[in-house]
């Protein structure tokens, strides 16, 4: 088992891949991720939505847990974050959304397990990248019982 992320947007900017590399190195299995870059859709608006939707919709599996990244979403602290997916990691994979520029159709809204918010701000897709993996890296020493972070 391991965490996947379906993302829509281009290739990480250098500065991401950087940032990225460094916290993906020191993640261990099970929360190993593999990242799948879907392009943006060429059309603008609900219909750029709904394509866009629809792809990240035709990579999910049936029994993953889905979690989709929404301003609008659940915030969780860092230890509610590890704590949630110690969980999940014992019924199966996880994968975490990150829509478009556009957002996401209800549908995908609805098939989410979770839809959790890391900043009622918005972010640039690329940011919420390099954030998304620190959480996850921060969640893992969370749950080792690590000193990264302190209470």
């Amino acid at each position: 088992m391991s965490i996947n992320i379906i993302t829509i947007g281009k290739k990480h900017e250098p500065w991401i891949t950087e940032g990225l590399d460094r916290y993906q190195k020191r993640l261990q299995k099970p929360y190993d991720v593999k990242w799948v870059l879907l392009p943006h859709s060429s059309l603008e608006g609900t219909q750029a939505r709904q394509e866009e939707s629809e792809r990240i919709v035709q990579k999910l599996g049936k029994a993953e847990y889905v979690v989709l990244l929404d301003e609008i979403g659940k915030n969780l602290s860092s230890p509610e974050l590890g704590a949630m997916l110690d969980t999940q990691f014992g019924r199966g994979s996880v994968t975490l959304v990150i829509g478009g520029a556009y957002g996401v159709t209800r549908e995908l809204q609805q098939r989410a397990d979770l839809v959790w918010s890391l900043s009622r701000l918005v972010f640039p897709h690329q940011l919420v990248r390099l954030l998304l993996i620190e959480q996850l890296y921060r969640a893992q020493e969370i749950q080792k019982g690590g000193k990264y972070h302190h209470i």
